[in-house]
């Protein structure tokens, strides 16, 4: 979700943490209320996730991936044995840091991280981007 060029929107209530996403109008949950990852999910696009707070950061960790999925549009494998750990800072106003650690047996043999740092975008609306056929909206993409 953080490797796409599209605008995610968190949107936080006491037990939830939802994530809109641009691309394909898609959206993620992170349940912050305690509740554990589930043992045997039902595999997703997104995952299962759950989080907590340590100091300023916020941990979430996700299971229950589809097991045919890409990371980027690099084709870095994702499958239904990740177990992946997210760390959400904010280290100042305009920033959002996220340091990722990926845990898949399946294609990698040990661990790995990566950090994406994120620009924060405020007062402004996600545009409906849904990946079909006759494709418009890349025209009004900007790059960096």
């Amino acid at each position: 979700m953080f490797t796409l060029p599209h605008i995610t929107k968190f949107v936080q209530t006491p037990g939830l943490l939802a994530l809109l996403n641009e691309f394909n109008a898609s959206y993620r949950q992170i349940f912050l209320d305690g509740r554990a990852l589930p043992s045997d999910p039902q595999p997703s696009w997104n995952g299962s996730s759950t989080a907590s707070w340590e100091g300023d950061t916020l941990v979430a960790r996700s299971n229950g991936f589809r097991d045919d999925l890409w990371m980027d549009m690099a084709g870095t494998p994702l499958t239904g044995a990740a177990e992946v750990t997210e760390r959400f800072r904010r280290p100042n106003f305009g920033t959002l840091e996220i340091d990722a650690t990926v845990d898949d047996p399946k294609p990698y043999t040990r661990p790995w991280r990566m950090k994406i740092v994120q620009k924060i975008v405020l007062d402004t609306e996600l545009i409906d981007e849904v990946c079909l056929e006759n494709e418009k909206s890349a025209q009004h993409m900007q790059t960096r």
